[in-house]
């Protein structure tokens, strides 16, 4: 979609600035999620082709029984400590794309100098996916270092076409009086 798509419809200006930011979220939504299945799937294959090894190694081992006992036992723990790591991965991917998407919606010019600004440490994705403690964050953010933050649209630059530029008319009497 292309704002000049949604110009040649007649739309406003205002309107056509609010459906931008609305396909805009859905577009970092969208972006965000195909990151999540990515890497989950890669992180997957990647367990997947590691367990086969092991089994492999482990029917060379079946030797002894307590040589397999042994090796079972450690494959265990190693599985073990894989999946906690799997899942601390997966949530800091859910908890990144999150704060991605909100930082957009908040109209950050750049996500990557916000993020160094915030206090990860009180960030949190509950269970529906919503983020605490980012809100106060962004408001004192914005307070401080407004200058990182898109504050409405900029003006197009109208030249005079050759005319002499337009002055105040305050200017102008401020002027007289001074004599210029």
């Amino acid at each position: 979609m292309k704002r000049d798509q949604l110009k040649e419809l007649g739309l406003e200006e205002s309107v056509i600035n609010q459906i931008m930011d609305l396909n805009g979220a859905d577009i970092e939504k969208a972006k965000s999620s195909s990151a999540e299945m990515q890497e989950e799937n890669e992180a997957l294959k990647a367990q997947l082709k590691e367990r086969d090894k092991d089994l492999k190694k482990l029917r060379k081992n079946a030797k002894d029984n307590e040589e397999l006992s042994n090796s079972y036992k450690e494959l265990q723990a190693k599985y073990e400590k894989d999946t906690a790591d799997l899942s601390t991965k997966l949530s800091q991917t859910r908890l990144n794309s999150a704060l991605d998407g909100e930082l957009s919606k908040a109209g950050v010019r750049n996500a990557k100098a916000i993020k160094g600004l915030l206090d990860m440490n009180e960030i949190k994705l509950d269970e529906e996916g919503n983020l605490t403690g980012l809100d106060s964050q962004i408001k004192s953010i914005k307070q401080s270092d407004s200058y990182l933050f898109n504050e409405g649209q900029k003006q197009d630059y109208q030249p005079s076409n050759g005319k002499p530029a337009e002055t105040d008319p305050v200017q102008q009497m401020v002027n007289v009086f001074k004599g210029e």
